[in-house]
Protein backbone atom coordinates (compact mmCIF):
# COMPACT_ATOMS: atom_id res chain seq x y z
CA UNK A 1 0.00 0.00 0.00
CA UNK A 2 1.06 3.44 -0.47
CA UNK A 3 1.31 5.89 2.04
CA UNK A 4 1.07 10.11 2.13
CA UNK A 5 4.01 12.15 3.85
CA UNK A 6 1.22 13.35 6.27
CA UNK A 7 0.15 9.75 7.42
CA UNK A 8 4.27 8.72 7.80
CA UNK A 9 3.82 11.82 10.27
CA UNK A 10 1.04 10.31 11.72
CA UNK A 11 2.95 6.99 12.15
CA UNK A 12 6.35 7.96 13.21
CA UNK A 13 5.97 11.08 14.65
CA UNK A 14 8.29 12.90 12.03
CA UNK A 15 7.03 15.90 11.06
CA UNK A 16 6.41 16.15 7.60
CA UNK A 17 9.18 19.13 6.72
CA UNK A 18 11.76 17.21 8.60
CA UNK A 19 11.14 14.10 6.50
CA UNK A 20 11.13 16.68 3.11
CA UNK A 21 14.80 17.54 4.14
CA UNK A 22 15.86 14.20 5.22
CA UNK A 23 14.69 12.92 1.50
CA UNK A 24 16.68 15.66 -0.05
CA UNK A 25 20.26 15.17 2.01
CA UNK A 26 20.33 11.64 3.05
CA UNK A 27 19.15 7.98 0.81
CA UNK A 28 17.31 5.96 3.19
CA UNK A 29 13.93 7.35 1.33
CA UNK A 30 12.62 7.36 -2.37
CA UNK A 31 9.61 8.06 -2.85
CA UNK A 32 7.29 7.33 -5.76
CA UNK A 33 5.73 10.38 -6.84
CA UNK A 34 1.56 10.12 -8.24
CA UNK A 35 0.31 11.57 -11.76
CA UNK A 36 0.02 14.80 -10.03
CA UNK A 37 3.30 14.68 -8.27
CA UNK A 38 2.08 13.65 -4.84
CA UNK A 39 4.87 11.86 -2.69
CA UNK A 40 3.83 8.02 -2.02
CA UNK A 41 5.29 6.03 0.09
CA UNK A 42 6.23 2.14 0.36
CA UNK A 43 5.78 -0.52 3.19
CA UNK A 44 9.12 -0.69 3.16
CA UNK A 45 9.43 3.26 3.74
CA UNK A 46 7.54 3.39 6.63
CA UNK A 47 9.36 0.58 8.51
CA UNK A 48 12.41 2.39 7.58
CA UNK A 49 11.39 5.63 8.57
CA UNK A 50 10.17 4.24 11.90
CA UNK A 51 13.60 2.51 12.56
CA UNK A 52 15.37 6.01 11.86
CA UNK A 53 12.96 8.02 13.84
CA UNK A 54 13.47 5.69 16.61
CA UNK A 55 17.29 5.39 16.47
CA UNK A 56 17.41 9.46 15.90
CA UNK A 57 15.28 9.89 19.14
CA UNK A 58 17.70 7.66 21.03
CA UNK A 59 20.51 10.14 20.02
CA UNK A 60 21.66 8.65 16.87
CA UNK A 61 22.90 11.50 14.31
CA UNK A 62 21.12 10.95 10.92
CA UNK A 63 23.98 10.99 8.89
CA UNK A 64 25.02 8.26 10.84
CA UNK A 65 22.04 6.44 10.37
CA UNK A 66 22.20 6.66 6.44
CA UNK A 67 25.41 5.13 6.32
CA UNK A 68 23.96 1.74 7.96
CA UNK A 69 22.50 -0.71 5.83
CA UNK A 70 18.65 -2.17 7.33
CA UNK A 71 19.65 -5.13 9.03
CA UNK A 72 22.71 -2.87 11.09
CA UNK A 73 19.67 -0.36 11.73
CA UNK A 74 17.61 -3.33 13.52
CA UNK A 75 20.62 -4.80 15.32
CA UNK A 76 21.35 -0.99 16.50
CA UNK A 77 17.75 -0.90 17.59
CA UNK A 78 18.08 -4.11 19.42
CA UNK A 79 20.98 -2.79 21.18
CA UNK A 80 18.93 0.29 22.69
CA UNK A 81 18.92 -0.44 26.44
CA UNK A 82 16.06 1.50 27.92
CA UNK A 83 12.69 -0.05 28.11
CA UNK A 84 10.57 2.92 26.48
CA UNK A 85 12.91 2.02 23.26
CA UNK A 86 11.94 -1.60 23.50
CA UNK A 87 8.71 -0.75 23.93
CA UNK A 88 8.68 1.52 20.68
CA UNK A 89 10.36 -1.04 18.36
CA UNK A 90 7.47 -3.18 19.55
CA UNK A 91 5.07 -1.12 18.67
CA UNK A 92 6.34 -0.45 15.20
CA UNK A 93 7.22 -3.75 14.21
CA UNK A 94 3.08 -4.38 14.75
CA UNK A 95 2.64 -1.46 12.55
CA UNK A 96 4.76 -3.18 9.97
CA UNK A 97 2.90 -6.44 10.08
CA UNK A 98 -0.63 -4.71 9.66
CA UNK A 99 1.06 -2.84 6.62
CA UNK A 100 2.40 -6.24 5.34
CA UNK A 101 -0.98 -8.01 6.40
CA UNK A 102 1.43 -10.70 8.41
CA UNK A 103 -1.31 -11.62 10.96
CA UNK A 104 0.96 -14.35 12.65
CA UNK A 105 3.51 -11.99 12.65
CA UNK A 106 1.52 -10.23 14.30
CA UNK A 107 -0.29 -12.39 17.04
CA UNK A 108 3.28 -13.79 17.84
CA UNK A 109 5.00 -10.52 18.77
CA UNK A 110 1.97 -10.05 20.83
CA UNK A 111 1.81 -13.43 22.91
CA UNK A 112 5.61 -13.08 23.03
CA UNK A 113 5.13 -10.00 25.04
CA UNK A 114 2.10 -10.86 26.41
CA UNK A 115 3.89 -14.14 28.01
CA UNK A 116 6.21 -12.18 29.91
CA UNK A 117 4.08 -9.38 30.92
CA UNK A 118 0.39 -10.06 31.06
CA UNK A 119 -2.19 -8.33 29.57
CA UNK A 120 -3.26 -5.32 31.67
CA UNK A 121 0.84 -4.10 30.78
CA UNK A 122 1.02 -5.49 27.13
CA UNK A 123 -3.04 -3.16 26.93
CA UNK A 124 -1.30 -0.20 28.76
CA UNK A 125 2.44 0.04 27.35
CA UNK A 126 2.31 -1.59 23.95
CA UNK A 127 -1.48 -1.67 22.39
CA UNK A 128 -2.32 1.79 24.07
CA UNK A 129 0.84 3.11 22.04
CA UNK A 130 -0.40 0.86 19.12
CA UNK A 131 -3.70 2.25 18.93
CA UNK A 132 -2.81 6.03 19.20
CA UNK A 133 -0.83 5.91 16.52
CA UNK A 134 -2.87 3.89 14.16
CA UNK A 135 -6.09 4.49 15.55
CA UNK A 136 -6.96 7.98 13.27
CA UNK A 137 -5.78 6.15 10.04
CA UNK A 138 -8.14 3.33 10.75
CA UNK A 139 -11.60 5.92 11.85
CA UNK A 140 -10.69 8.04 8.65
CA UNK A 141 -10.35 5.16 6.11
CA UNK A 142 -7.20 6.04 5.18
CA UNK A 143 -5.77 2.64 5.74
CA UNK A 144 -7.77 -0.59 4.13
CA UNK A 145 -10.27 -2.26 6.11
CA UNK A 146 -8.38 -5.29 6.05
CA UNK A 147 -5.40 -4.16 7.45
CA UNK A 148 -7.39 -3.02 10.32
CA UNK A 149 -9.87 -5.75 10.60
CA UNK A 150 -6.80 -8.81 10.96
CA UNK A 151 -4.96 -6.65 13.72
CA UNK A 152 -7.99 -5.90 15.30
CA UNK A 153 -8.99 -8.87 15.69
CA UNK A 154 -6.24 -10.25 16.96
CA UNK A 155 -6.76 -7.34 20.14
CA UNK A 156 -9.72 -7.95 20.09
CA UNK A 157 -10.01 -11.87 21.12
CA UNK A 158 -6.88 -11.48 23.92
CA UNK A 159 -8.75 -8.61 25.53
CA UNK A 160 -12.21 -10.75 25.85
CA UNK A 161 -10.42 -13.55 26.92
CA UNK A 162 -8.53 -11.69 29.66
CA UNK A 163 -12.24 -10.46 30.66
CA UNK A 164 -13.47 -14.11 30.60
CA UNK A 165 -10.65 -14.99 33.50
CA UNK A 166 -11.96 -12.21 35.55
CA UNK A 167 -14.28 -13.12 38.48
CA UNK A 168 -17.83 -11.40 38.49
CA UNK A 169 -17.74 -7.86 40.19
CA UNK A 170 -20.46 -6.83 42.97
CA UNK A 171 -22.98 -5.32 42.03
CA UNK A 172 -22.16 -2.21 44.13
CA UNK A 173 -21.50 1.70 42.87
CA UNK A 174 -20.32 3.25 41.04
CA UNK A 175 -21.82 1.46 37.51
CA UNK A 176 -20.96 2.30 34.53
CA UNK A 177 -22.38 1.53 31.09
CA UNK A 178 -20.44 1.72 28.55
CA UNK A 179 -21.29 1.71 24.46
CA UNK A 180 -20.51 3.58 21.04
CA UNK A 181 -23.31 5.90 19.23
CA UNK A 182 -25.32 4.47 16.48
CA UNK A 183 -23.13 4.31 13.21
CA UNK A 184 -19.55 3.75 15.14
CA UNK A 185 -18.19 0.48 15.74
CA UNK A 186 -14.19 0.97 16.31
CA UNK A 187 -14.85 -0.64 19.62
CA UNK A 188 -11.62 -2.08 20.50
CA UNK A 189 -10.31 1.40 22.47
CA UNK A 190 -13.75 0.90 24.12
CA UNK A 191 -13.29 -2.78 24.73
CA UNK A 192 -9.64 -1.75 26.38
CA UNK A 193 -11.56 0.23 29.13
CA UNK A 194 -13.34 -2.51 29.84
CA UNK A 195 -11.14 -4.70 30.64
CA UNK A 196 -9.30 -1.84 32.74
CA UNK A 197 -12.35 -1.11 34.81
CA UNK A 198 -13.23 -5.07 35.14
CA UNK A 199 -10.05 -5.74 36.76
CA UNK A 200 -10.54 -3.16 39.19
CA UNK A 201 -13.39 -4.40 40.21
CA UNK A 202 -16.00 -2.53 38.82
CA UNK A 203 -19.22 -2.93 37.62
CA UNK A 204 -20.10 -2.81 33.85
CA UNK A 205 -22.80 -3.01 31.63
CA UNK A 206 -20.81 -3.27 27.89
CA UNK A 207 -23.22 -2.66 25.25
CA UNK A 208 -20.58 -2.32 22.95
CA UNK A 209 -20.93 -0.82 19.10
CA UNK A 210 -23.58 0.86 17.47
CA UNK A 211 -26.15 1.86 20.01
CA UNK A 212 -29.16 3.78 19.07
CA UNK A 213 -29.99 6.26 21.21
CA UNK A 214 -33.15 4.75 22.33
CA UNK A 215 -31.45 1.66 23.36
CA UNK A 216 -29.15 3.58 25.63
CA UNK A 217 -31.76 5.04 27.37
CA UNK A 218 -33.76 2.05 28.06
CA UNK A 219 -30.65 0.01 29.78
CA UNK A 220 -29.76 3.26 31.39
CA UNK A 221 -33.25 4.38 33.23
CA UNK A 222 -33.35 -0.14 34.12
CA UNK A 223 -29.70 0.13 35.54
CA UNK A 224 -29.44 3.49 36.80
CA UNK A 225 -25.48 4.06 35.48
CA UNK A 226 -23.52 6.83 37.96
CA UNK A 227 -21.18 6.79 34.44
CA UNK A 228 -21.78 6.84 30.81
CA UNK A 229 -18.51 5.83 28.87
CA UNK A 230 -17.52 6.45 25.18
CA UNK A 231 -14.46 5.87 23.79
CA UNK A 232 -14.00 7.47 20.28
CA UNK A 233 -10.74 8.09 17.91
CA UNK A 234 -12.82 10.12 15.31
CA UNK A 235 -16.05 10.35 14.33
CA UNK A 236 -17.34 10.10 10.86
CA UNK A 237 -20.91 11.18 11.24
CA UNK A 238 -20.12 14.92 13.84
CA UNK A 239 -23.39 16.08 13.85
CA UNK A 240 -25.44 13.06 14.40
CA UNK A 241 -22.75 12.49 17.30
CA UNK A 242 -23.64 15.62 18.69
CA UNK A 243 -27.01 15.08 18.59
CA UNK A 244 -26.46 12.24 20.57
CA UNK A 245 -24.32 13.59 23.11
CA UNK A 246 -27.01 16.45 23.86
CA UNK A 247 -29.79 14.11 24.02
CA UNK A 248 -28.02 11.58 26.30
CA UNK A 249 -27.39 14.74 28.30
CA UNK A 250 -30.37 16.07 28.62
CA UNK A 251 -32.05 12.62 29.17
CA UNK A 252 -29.43 11.51 31.89
CA UNK A 253 -28.99 14.94 34.13
CA UNK A 254 -27.64 12.64 36.86
CA UNK A 255 -25.64 10.60 34.86
CA UNK A 256 -21.94 11.64 34.61
CA UNK A 257 -21.09 11.20 30.31
CA UNK A 258 -17.30 10.75 30.37
CA UNK A 259 -16.71 10.59 26.59
CA UNK A 260 -12.38 10.01 25.49
CA UNK A 261 -10.33 10.31 22.56
CA UNK A 262 -9.14 12.66 19.98
CA UNK A 263 -13.09 14.27 19.69
CA UNK A 264 -13.57 15.01 23.21
CA UNK A 265 -12.19 18.27 22.77
CA UNK A 266 -15.04 18.72 19.71
CA UNK A 267 -17.86 17.55 22.28
CA UNK A 268 -20.89 19.65 22.43
CA UNK A 269 -20.48 22.49 24.85
CA UNK A 270 -23.01 23.23 27.39
CA UNK A 271 -23.53 19.86 29.09
CA UNK A 272 -23.09 20.34 32.46
CA UNK A 273 -22.73 16.56 33.26
CA UNK A 274 -20.11 15.51 30.07
CA UNK A 275 -16.44 14.90 31.43
CA UNK A 276 -14.31 15.27 28.22
CA UNK A 277 -11.16 13.64 28.65
CA UNK A 278 -9.08 13.97 25.07
CA UNK A 279 -7.10 10.58 25.19
CA UNK A 280 -6.81 7.13 26.84
CA UNK A 281 -4.02 8.12 29.14
CA UNK A 282 -6.34 10.71 30.66
CA UNK A 283 -9.10 8.61 30.69
CA UNK A 284 -7.10 6.02 32.66
CA UNK A 285 -6.19 8.96 35.25
CA UNK A 286 -9.80 9.48 35.97
CA UNK A 287 -10.95 6.32 35.74
CA UNK A 288 -8.27 4.87 38.22
CA UNK A 289 -10.15 7.15 41.03
CA UNK A 290 -13.43 6.26 40.42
Amino acid sequence: MGFTIKELETLTGVKAHTIRIWEQRYGFLKPSRTATNIRTYSNEELKTLLTVALLNKYGYKISRIDGMGAEQRHREVLGLHFPDAQHEHLVNALIGCMVDLDNYGFEGRLNQYLSTYGLEDTLVTIIFRFLEKTGILWQTGRVNPAHEHIVSNIVRQKIIAGIERLAPPPDTEPRLLLFLPEGEFHELGLLYVFYLLRKRGRYVLYLGANMPLKDVLYVARLKRPDYCYIHLTAVIHRPAFQRFINGLSAQLPDTRILLSGHVAGDAPKGAANLVPLQSLSAALSYINDL
